[in-house]
């Protein structure tokens, strides 16, 4: 879908309605794959797919209806369902009356090298993986798919924007033939130039050799090297928690007694810096969150202080505050030290290829737990000695932020259809709870 095509439909859709207030978006995706398992091609395939959601409201009631047709009978079909909806809901006592038009950010996320990469291009690299796994005698799997997308919202008091993206994603499980090794590496990008699809299956590939035959570390404390992958996982949702509602209503980390929250304390070492960026050029995000709230550069965690909090628009206004919008990315600042400084400076401890299964344990320390998985090696005076069995582990991003002893320079890690810049981290005393005999 183009812009004008949009533009014709959110007009279409304004005339027909009666509504006080009429909030309309429409997202339209195009994504293309090839899976690949035990060696060979599994699945390829396209699905597109457009919806248009529109919001109607009366006073404080709000209905919403979605549609993926946009006929003029459908559409007008789809206004009357929604506002049928809003008339009988009742008054929202959080309602907030709907945006005037917004500036946003320009966003650069659309590359038409991602946009025209063919069939053939995505089964090319899932056909070198799979010659690369055989020669080393190796069962890969792996998924290769690029998109594109097209968002728009508006809405009756003059609101309107719209964007296109494009991103690809790779990754790949690499194991031995006797089940005992598994290795795995990922990556993704919107320029599709820059995914560099041949070392992630090297890297999958070269884990799964090494990983081969673990033996048994006890649980414990323990200082880590964690691969900037696995302290994205710990890190995926951290900047959705540090909510100012949340807060304030004493329910997270950032609370503190008597209804305050943690904003300009000093909680985190110095060197901690945590930003979100959504026109970074390596990891762009979207240009608005909700409610069409513009999102910006943001620093959250500055030289250690909390610096901001997210707050909605409902909140701020309770608070009388200005509103805060959630992060569109995640930059943790690292520094210039390698993955390889990071080992060759530990004289015993576990490197981490990447977690999975990871679920809450409590909310105000933001204890999560979870198993290593695809990659645990002990290391031994500077030097990966041997792989060891996986570990469930107990343990915080908090924690983890505060105990760093050094960082790499921050890559790209792909979470889902976004983004985020993160590093490498050696971090101390990191808990193991217990082992797992899962490869």
């Amino acid at each position: 879908m183009t812009q004008d095509q949009a533009k014709q439909i959110f007009e279409k859709i304004l005339t027909g309605s009666s509504a006080d207030a009429l909030r309309i978006s429409i997202n339209d995706g195009k994504t293309s794959n090839v899976r690949f398992a035990r060696n060979t091609v599994t699945t390829s395939g396209t699905a597109q797919d457009t919806s248009i959601s529109i919001t109607a409201t009366f006073g404080k009631r709000t209905g919403s209806y979605s549609v993926n047709q946009f006929d003029e009978k459908t559409l007008t079909e789809a206004v009357k369902k929604a506002e049928e909806l809003a008339r009988l809901a009742p008054e929202d006592p959080e309602y907030m009356p709907p945006l005037e038009p917004q500036t946003y950010l320009p966003i650069h996320a659309q590359s038409p090298d991602t946009e025209k990469f063919s069939p053939d291009s995505r089964a090319s690299i899932a056909k070198e993986c799979v010659g690369m796994a055989g020669e080393k005698s190796l069962v890969a799997a792996g998924f290769v798919e690029q998109g594109k997308n097209f968002a728009m919202i508006g809405n009756n008091k003059g609101l309107f924007a719209a964007r296109d993206s494009t991103n690809i994603s790779y990754s790949v499980t690499a194991r031995t033939k006797d089940g005992t090794g598994s290795g795995w590496a990922g990556g993704g990008h919107t320029d599709v130039t820059k995914l560099e699809s041949s070392s992630i299956s090297k890297r999958a590939i070269e884990k799964g050799i090494a990983s081969m035959n673990p033996g048994e570390v006890s649980p414990g404390k323990y200082t880590v090297i964690l691969e900037a992958e696995a302290v994205s996982n710990l890190l995926g949702t951290f900047g959705f928690r540090m909510d100012a509602r949340s807060a304030d209503e004493g329910r997270s980390y950032f609370s503190e007694k008597g209804g305050a929250n943690k904003l300009g304390m000093q909680v985190f070492p110095e060197f901690v810096n945590l930003t979100s960026d959504p026109a970074d050029p390596d990891a762009p995000g979207a240009p608005w969150g909700e409610d069409g709230m513009p999102t910006r550069k943001t620093a959250w965690i500055e030289n250690g202080v909390v610096k901001n909090l997210r707050y909605s628009r409902f909140w701020a206004q309770k608070q009388g505050k200005e509103p805060v919008p959630a992060p569109a990315n995640l930059i943790l600042r690292g520094g210039n030290a390698s993955l390889e400084d990071l080992i060759s400076s530990t004289e015993k401890g576990i490197l981490v290829t990447r977690f999975w299964y990871i679920r809450d344990v409590d909310p105000m320390s933001m204890l999560m737990t979870g198993l290593t998985r695809d990659g645990t090696f002990w290391i031994e005076n500077g030097k990966i000695v041997r792989p060891v069995k996986n570990f469930r582990f107990n343990e915080s991003p908090v924690a983890m932020l505060k105990n760093i002893q050094l960082m790499s320079k921050p890559v790209r890690i792909q979470n889902g259809p976004f983004a985020n810049l993160i590093p490498a981290l050696k971090v101390k005393e990191f808990t193991f709870s217990s082992l797992s005999d899962a490869v």
